[in-house]
């Protein structure tokens, strides 16, 4: 007997689907028509940061609306292939690639601890590209990443070859030892160009070394930042309301009644 959510979810995929259609035909929006695989990505891009920011926000309307929008996007760059590929032969292949990934599940191999996923999840991602053309490893890490996702990625397949920490103690010791070379730097007397430069690159080097003090805790760096920039965001807007409630604007308040709005904004508002 064949379930009924997955007819209608397909119904659903082919409305969606043919609105896409309209949309690119004869009669349908300039904008459209004129749209390439390469524009539309940008549009992708964006969609899913605001899913992101929707998810990290627990806002379950914004996550529902805005996985439609990444579902359109994607969607359409597949209407834009047509005459190379379609929606069944995008799905199937992503199946046989994830049976294929997890052969604990769908084979006789037992794993049970997640390290263990990973580490079965990298083999076979390498195994599966051994006949294709790669000069290193990290070909595989996009190079349009945002820096701190890609930082992240590349730091996993270096790690992936033996080349890594014992330990997260071991990573940051490196990062003591990184904000030492950043602060050696600033006292430098002038501000040369070579020497804006020399300071860049030591504080890269402390934010590359705290992307692997992440990846040894379990977390992603990216989505920690994004959490702690919300937090901050949510302190100083409550700061920004309290001071407009009297009439006055926040940049006109003192250093010292400043630091009390943020003891109060600490203690009002939740993470």
């Amino acid at each position: 007997m064949e379930n009924p959510s997955v007819n209608q979810n397909s119904d659903y995929l082919n409305r969606l689907i043919s609105l896409i259609e309209t949309l690119r035909g004869p009669e349908g929006c300039p904008w459209d028509r004129q749209q390439t695989p390469k524009s539309i990505s940008i549009y992708l891009i964006e969609e899913v940061y605001e899913l992101v920011d929707a998810i990290l926000e627990n806002d379950l309307n914004g996550i529902c609306e805005e996985l439609g929008d990444v579902l359109f996007q994607i969607l359409f760059i597949i209407s834009l292939n047509k005459e190379n590929f379609d929606l069944a032969q995008v799905i199937e292949k992503n199946i046989s690639k994830m049976v294929t990934r997890h052969p604990h599940v769908f084979g006789d191999k037992k794993i049970k601890t997640t390290r263990q996923v990973k580490k079965q999840w990298a083999a076979l991602k390498k195994a599966e590209k051994q006949n294709l053309p790669q000069k290193s490893i990290l070909d595989s890490v996009p190079s349009g990443l945002p820096a701190m996702v890609r930082a992240y990625r590349i730091s996993q397949r270096a790690a992936e070859t033996g080349f890594d920490w014992d330990n997260i103690a071991g990573v940051t010791q490196k990062v003591l030892e990184e904000w030492e070379e950043f602060q050696a730097e600033l006292k430098k007397e002038g501000q040369s160009d070579g020497n804006k430069k020399n300071i860049s690159l030591e504080f890269g080097d402390m934010l590359f070394t705290m992307v692997n003090v992440a990846r040894f805790a379990g977390i992603h760096p990216e989505t920690a930042l994004a959490e702690a920039t919300r937090k901050f965001e949510k302190r100083f807007r409550h700061m920004e309301k309290n001071v407009n409630q009297n009439g006055r604007k926040i940049d006109m308040v003192s250093r010292s009644e400043l630091n009390q709005l943020w003891l109060t904004a600490k203690e009002n508002v939740s993470d």
